[in-house]
């Protein structure tokens, strides 16, 4: 027989055998992890006591004056746009004023033909002076007894008729010429040289972009606090940053969103902001007494109410719950305002997780 096949036949033995050996189930594995030992607290003692007490950081902060903003999602509106309309029918004899162009009031936008408005003119002239003539003689002939009182009345109202009639003729005239009604800016033209234009024909639109408004809806539940004048920063979706006051508050809400209708003055004197560009307006609201925290110093209690951490004059740990208004701009101070908090407070900052209410700790105050 081979070696190896003796040596196969011993192995196979010595696992028949160890199979075959009795062992007592219930004694524990030579590698398995001792029981764990624990041990209950007397009733009535502080678990904590023994322990090594916390170490945190606090940040003292106090109250300050703080005006609260109200965020409203609006845009760019001209502070007027009107349609100029022709108020006497005739032919356009001149070219119109281009799209674009700035102009001033009193500025011709569109002129029309004279036609027979020159003529009609001269003989109403004529005509009102031929009536004084008449009625300068009636008065002779009163004066000496042989004019009745009738006809002079008659040749009175022939007069204030001819006068009239002039005047008309004057404003006929005076109509060929459609002027702009203010200063502003030409935004559409719909004539051209040769057009017939009729009675209330549109000559062109001109739009007033000096101030420039920014409009927006204001919440029912925010309306309250807004006043008329009250400052407004403004930051345009092309990152220009305006401010202006607030110059109408709607009394009627809107029937579908119930929001409240606001306007806003703003300079507009370079002309460099264009009508319907979305803006975000921060509108100053109410006045109030406020702490400026560090937006990390904010924690939850069981309840799940938002709230910070406190360190009393034993440095023993409050939870103190806050109401967030507003939050800071600055990039040299971020962090948010809350009330909640009274004058002088003991905040901490970090380790508020790891601490809880009637804990006494060990602090080290932030720079």
């Amino acid at each position: 027989m081979k070696k190896q096949q003796l040596v196969a036949i011993a192995l196979f033995l010595i696992v028949v055998v160890w199979m075959f050996i009795p062992r007592d189930a219930r004694s524990p594995d030579a590698g398995a992890a001792p029981a764990a030992i624990v041990t209950a607290a007397p009733e009535g003692s502080n678990a904590a006591e023994g322990l090594e007490t916390p170490l945190v950081r606090t940040l003292t902060v106090t109250e300050q004056d703080y005006t609260q903003q109200i965020r409203i999602r609006g845009r760019t509106q001209a502070f007027r746009h009107v349609m100029v309309r022709a108020e006497e029918p005739g032919r356009l004899i001149s070219q119109p004023v281009a799209r674009g162009a700035r102009v001033a009031a009193g500025d011709v936008l569109c002129e029309l033909a004279l036609d027979a408005r020159d003529a009609n003119l001269s003989e109403a002239r004529s005509r009102l002076e031929q009536t004084r003539f008449e009625y300068k003689a009636s008065l002779d002939l009163q004066a000496r007894g042989l004019q009745s009182d009738v006809i002079v009345a008659q040749q009175k109202a022939a007069v204030a008729s001819a006068e009239a009639a002039v005047s008309r003729a004057e404003l006929s005239l005076e109509r060929t010429k459609v002027r702009a009604p203010f200063d502003g800016i030409v935004e559409t033209r719909t004539v051209e040289l040769g057009d017939l234009l009729s009675a209330g024909a549109v000559c062109a639109s001109v739009l007033d972009d000096s101030p420039m408004l920014l409009v927006g809806l204001v919440p029912e539940q925010s309306i309250s606090a807004l006043r008329v004048g009250s400052v407004v920063e403004a930051e345009l979706v092309t990152g220009k940053r305006v401010t202006g006051r607030v110059s109408y508050l709607a009394r009627a809400a809107d029937t579908s969103s119930r929001s409240y209708r606001i306007e806003v003055e703003v300079d507009n004197s370079n002309a460099d902001i264009r009508e319907g560009i979305t803006a975000e307006l921060m509108v100053d609201a109410q006045d109030l007494r406020a702490h400026q925290i560090p937006s990390s110093a904010l924690t939850l209690d069981d309840s799940g109410e938002i709230g910070v951490k406190l360190l009393d004059r034993n440095n023993v740990v409050q939870f103190q719950r806050v109401a967030i208004i507003g939050d800071s701009s600055n990039q040299l101070n971020p962090g948010v305002w809350v009330t909640g908090l009274s004058g002088s407070s003991t905040l901490v900052t970090i380790g508020q997780e790891i601490v809880f209410p009637g804990q006494r700790v060990e602090n080290t105050t932030n720079f």
